[in-house]
C-alpha cells in the first residue's frame, strides 16, 4: 500500500519521468502505460525475486536489465497484437520501460531482498501508484486541454487550453499535482 500513496513513485519518488510526461496526453494514455509498467514490475518482481540467489553479485544488474528486458518485449507483443491503438499510441516509450528506474529500483530495493509473494504484492502496490498517477496527470491534462475525460466530452471543445496537450503542459500539470500531493501529505 505504501506505493499508492506514502511512497507513490511519481508524486513523491519523482521516478519514471520520461513515461509520465511523454505519454500522459489523455487519462486513456495514462492508464494504459501505467497498466503496461505494472505489469512488467510485478512479473519482473517476481523473477528477480526467484533468481537473487543464483545471479552472482558481479553481473546482477546485468542480469535484472535482461530479465527486465525480455518482460518488456513479450508485453510490447501482446500488446501489438491484442491492443494495436493503445501500443500505437504509446509507441516508443513502451521499450523505454526497460529502463525506467522505477523497475530497476524495485528489483534491487525489494526483489532482490525477499521472497517471490512479498516482491509480487510490492510490484502491484508500486505499479497501482504509478497506474493512478499517470491516469490523474492524464485526466488533468486531457480535461484542461481539450475538455473530455476518457475521451468523453464535458465542455465544449472551444474552451480547451491547448498548452496542457502539449510538452509544456505535462510539466505545468505535474508540478501542481506534486504540490497538492506535498500538501495533503503535511495536512
Amino acid at each position: 500500500m505504501n506505493g499508492i500513496i506514502k511512497e507513490n513513485p511519481t508524486f513523491v519518488l519523482l521516478l519514471g519521468m520520461c513515461p509520465t510526461l511523454g505519454t500522459t496526453s489523455s487519462a486513456i494514455n495514462g492508464m494504459g502505460m501505467g497498466l503496461a509498467t505494472m505489469a512488467v514490475l510485478v512479473c519482473s518482481n517476481v523473477v528477480i525475486s526467484c533468481i537473487k540467489n543464483i545471479v552472482p553479485d558481479m553481473v546482477r544488474i546485468p542480469s535484472f536489465i535482461v530479465v527486465i528486458a525480455s518482460l518488456v518485449t513479450i508485453l510490447q507483443m501482446v500488446m501489438q497484437a491484442f491492443v494495436p491503438g493503445l501500443y500505437a499510441t504509446l509507441g516508443l516509450f513502451i521499450p523505454l520501460i526497460v529502463v525506467n528506474c522505477l523497475i530497476l529500483g524495485r528489483a534491487e530495493a525489494f526483489a532482490a531482498k525477499n521472497g517471490p509473494l512479498a516482491s509480487m504484492f510490492d510490484g502491484i502496490g508500486m505499479g497501482l501508484g504509478f497506474t493512478i498517477a499517470l491516469t490523474i496527470l492524464g485526466g488533468v491534462r486531457e480535461f484542461l486541454g481539450t475538455g473530455k475525460l476518457f475521451d468523453i466530452a464535458i465542455l465544449p471543445e472551444d474552451y480547451g487550453m491547448l498548452l496542457f496537450v502539449l510538452a509544456p503542459g505535462a510539466f505545468i500539470a505535474l508540478g501542481y499535482l506534486i504540490a497538492i500531493v506535498n500538501k495533503l501529505k503535511k495536512a
